[in-house]
């Protein structure tokens, strides 16, 4: 795995000790991998919400079983 040195404000540092004294998270790099994992998931349900949307104003709308299903989920989470 590589490695990578981040500089933070002492603030953000100590909130990120806390979130490991916790115990929600080994290290500062699995709270910190976690939250790219977080902000990878948002981009690509923005981009899935985008692509539909795009789709909705199309004048030929064919969708298929699955685009069905990922509108339905998108309507029940409210996002």
């Amino acid at each position: 795995m590589d490695s990578m040195n981040i500089s933070l404000p002492h603030r953000l540092k100590a909130w990120i000790e806390a979130q490991v004294s916790d115990g929600r998270y080994s290290s500062a790099s699995e709270y910190v991998r976690e939250l790219i994992r977080a902000d990878e998931k948002a981009k690509a349900q923005g981009k899935l919400e985008e692509l539909l949307l795009e789709g909705l104003g199309g004048e030929a709308t064919d969708w298929t079983e699955a685009d069905s299903e990922a509108l339905a989920r998108l309507a029940t989470t409210g996002q």
